[in-house]
């Protein structure tokens, strides 16, 4: 399959291109993952669980494309230095970086605790800013690339249970906005998606602290206009456009995927 599609030259600029996936393992980033490999990208498999980074990047072996796993903890600012230097050392200078990891536990503010909201900063705010503290200078020096920052739509609307995971999801869009001004001259693009409710393990888990997991599951459906929760596969076609030759222009822009849960413009 992945021969066919390069064969079909889907999106520009992605042959032969390093792109690190975080979150890798699993749910959207696997989905991505794929996706880049189709496109005939060199992606590394970036996840903090070791079995299931290998496992993705056993799937795009297996079909025919490159990949390696690497097994790190985006929160761990001296391991991701360490990681991207391996990446680079064994399939070149990233040039695409997609900040994909994601944590959160559903839960009422008043009834959080500071250990909970530190933990929640650390992987979905200073992870991703780790990531690009460590590969933007790279990508410069190579003459630019693309990054494509995973948010939620919590971050442009909220959503009553996730306050310190909306506040930094909706940091991640306000610092995404910032450095593609930064560094537009650069030729570096920074964008974000905002995934709705999505189908995916990391939902499960939130969903399990709740009272009652499937009315809370239920709420997430009848919300969205098209009465689905979002499957992993939605994503990775957007992912990749803004990663590719095609989106040379866009920068600093914020797009829902999410059925329509989120109308802005």
């Amino acid at each position: 399959m992945i021969s066919q599609q390069q064969e079909q030259v889907i999106m520009r600029g992605l042959e032969g291109k390093t792109v690190i996936v975080t979150g890798g393992g699993g749910g959207i980033g696997r989905a991505v993952c794929l996706r880049f490999a189709e496109e005939g990208s060199l992606v590394a498999v970036l996840d903090r669980d070791e079995s299931t980074a290998r496992a993705t990047a056993d799937l795009i072996t297996e079909a025919g494309g490159r990949a390696k796993a690497y097994a790190a903890d985006i929160t761990d600012y001296a391991m991701i230095t360490d990681t991207v230097a391996a990446i680079e050392s064994d399939l070149g200078v990233p040039t695409v970086l997609v900040n994909n990891a994601g944590f959160d536990r559903f839960m009422p503010f008043l009834k959080t605790e500071p250990k909970l909201w530190d933990q929640l900063i650390a992987v979905n705010l200073t992870g991703a800013l780790n990531m690009h503290h460590v590969v933007l200078p790279g990508m410069i020096a190579a003459g630019g690339g693309k990054v494509i920052n995973v948010a939620s739509d919590a971050a442009r609307v909220g959503s009553s249970g996730e306050s310190v995971y909306a506040a930094c999801k909706a940091g991640l869009v306000g610092f995404s906005k910032t450095v593609a001004r930064e560094l537009a001259t650069k030729n570096v693009c920074l964008n974000v998606v905002c995934p709705g409710p999505t189908d995916t393990a990391l939902l499960k888990g939130v969903a399990e602290t709740a009272p009652n997991p499937e009315k809370l599951l239920e709420a997430f459906r009848n919300a969205v206009p098209m009465k689905r929760l979002a499957q992993p596969e939605d994503y990775p076609g957007l992912i990749a456009l803004l990663a590719s030759d095609d989106a040379n222009f866009i920068t600093g822009q914020v797009i829902s995927v999410s059925g329509g849960l989120t109308m802005a413009g």
